[in-house]
């Protein structure tokens, strides 16, 4: 039993599709739970009696903070995982361990500070992020308590990607389910027993999330992890910093320009439309992250198993998950597209009924999410570049869809031909096609031809 079990955390060896599936799987039924996190505080908020349009408007101004967090955790947690793994490939368990140490202490030390600026700017940045008088209070009342818990937020998803990485992808999944359930049943007991609404919400989120960290942590410093945490392997070494940072950068810009993009979109679409197009934004987004789980989770899955084989120089079995996860991460985009052009009600009233924010909400769906698909290409070669270490390619597409191609879209298509708020949903999918196909077919020119060599 013990052999076998080793064996399964061995990417090396046996069916490279086999080997994603077990890390996808629970990672991906990880990644669903820990959405629920914000998305059912969403849910909740959505259907509040009386001020549920406007509170959920206000729930909608704060993400652009909590995918700044986000990012941070991927910089540190994703930008040492691909690392550790090579070193795991390579059977360095020593400095496998000191790029997990440092990784966690860059954590711990950006989680502070964090915390402590966004407290300090938070009015004038909701106002910044499309707040108005009416919304504020909301976006406020949610944000002052969620600001307690980004700590917490940090460990639970920058360190589990090292619980991932050593092949415990079940054990991942209830680092999150742990949390997220938890806060599923905290939810309505703050939110209406409670009766403290909208900062019911923000309670229950940093309760959950600090026992979710608490449980990485537990995991990660006991018997069953391969590589342990140690206090001494999270003395900070300059090179191993600027690595770690090098790869994450990525998965970093990537977080920091989504929260650019809902930023700028808050900010425009206020302008065209007021405080019911801000709504429809926050339904869209919420709907984007349920639909990104799958696609996230089965690329962030491939990546150990690149990563490990890369080390081992086993280039087929690299070529084997690139067209793997490439194949799979097409054809479910193409079933959600369907699912969503056919039954966008659906994905709108989970959120809110309000008949106005559904009938403005429809058309903005569809335009949204048209050829989503193509946001798949995008997604595998963006993860195949982090999986092997080409920092730079990951980076400069990362920045070429949000920041080249859809922050300039969503301030200049709004004034062409009176396309107005529907010019904001535009941008999204015009960056897909051209930031997908380019980042797609780099990789394939490169990663993909050296891999043959």
């Amino acid at each position: 039993m013990e052999h076998t079990s080793t064996e399964k955390r061995d990417f090396g060896v046996g069916s490279v599709s086999a080997a994603i599936l077990r890390l996808a799987i629970p990672m991906t039924f990880a990644q669903l739970i820990n959405v629920l996190y914000s998305v059912v505080d969403r849910i909740y908020i959505g259907h509040l009696p009386h001020t549920s349009t406007e509170a959920l408007t206000g729930i909608g101004l704060t993400l652009p903070v909590i995918t700044i967090v986000t990012a941070f955790a991927n910089l540190f947690g994703m930008g040492g995982a691909p690392l550790f793994s090579m070193e795991r490939g390579r059977e360095n368990t020593d400095k496998a361990r000191t790029i997990m140490g440092n990784s966690f202490a860059l954590i711990l030390i950006f989680g502070l500070l964090l915390s402590l600026l966004c407290y300090l700017f938070k009015e004038p940045l909701l106002y910044l992020f499309g707040a108005s008088d009416t919304t504020y209070p909301y976006a406020d009342a949610y944000l002052s308590i969620y600001l307690l818990g980004t700590i917490f937020v940090m460990i639970s998803l920058g360190m589990n990607n090292f619980i991932n990485a050593q092949g415990f992808g079940v054990m991942g999944m209830l680092t999150v389910s742990i949390g997220a359930v938890l806060n599923l049943i905290l939810d309505p007991v703050f939110i209406f027993i409670f009766g403290l609404g909208i900062r019911g919400a923000a309670v229950a989120t940093v309760i959950s999330q600090m026992i979710s960290a608490l449980w990485v942590l537990k995991f990660l410093t006991g018997k069953k992890a391969l590589i342990t945490l140690s206090r001494r392997s999270m003395r900070i070494k300059r090179r191993l910093v600027r690595d770690i940072t090098t790869l994450g950068l990525s998965g970093f810009i990537m977080s920091i320009t989504n929260g650019a993009v809902q930023i700028i979109c808050n900010a425009t679409l206020q302008n065209y439309g007021g405080d019911l197009y801000i709504g429809i934004m926050t339904v869209i987004n919420s709907v984007r992250e349920i639909v990104n789980i799958p696609v996230n989770g089965f690329t962030n899955s491939a990546q150990p198993v690149m990563s490990f084989n890369y080390g081992a120089q086993k280039y087929g079995r690299v070529k084997s998950a690139i067209r793997f996860m490439t194949i799979f991460c097409i054809v479910f985009t193409l079933i959600v597209w369907a699912l969503i052009f056919f039954f966008p009600h659906f994905f709108i009233q989970v959120f809110n009924s309000d008949p106005a924010l559904l009938d403005n909400g429809i058309p903005a769906l569809h335009v949204y999410f048209f050829g989503i698909f193509m946001m798949a290409l995008q997604f595998s070669g963006q993860s195949t570049f982090v999986a092997l270490g080409y920092s730079r390619h990951a980076i400069f597409f990362s920045l070429l869809r949000k920041a080249v191609i859809v922050i300039p879209l969503t301030i200049w298509l709004p004034t062409v031909g009176n396309l107005g708020t529907t010019g904001v949903f535009l941008a999204e999918p015009i960056s897909n096609f051209i930031g997908g196909t380019a980042c797609f077919v780099t990789m394939m020119f490169t990663v993909w031809r050296k891999l043959d060599a």
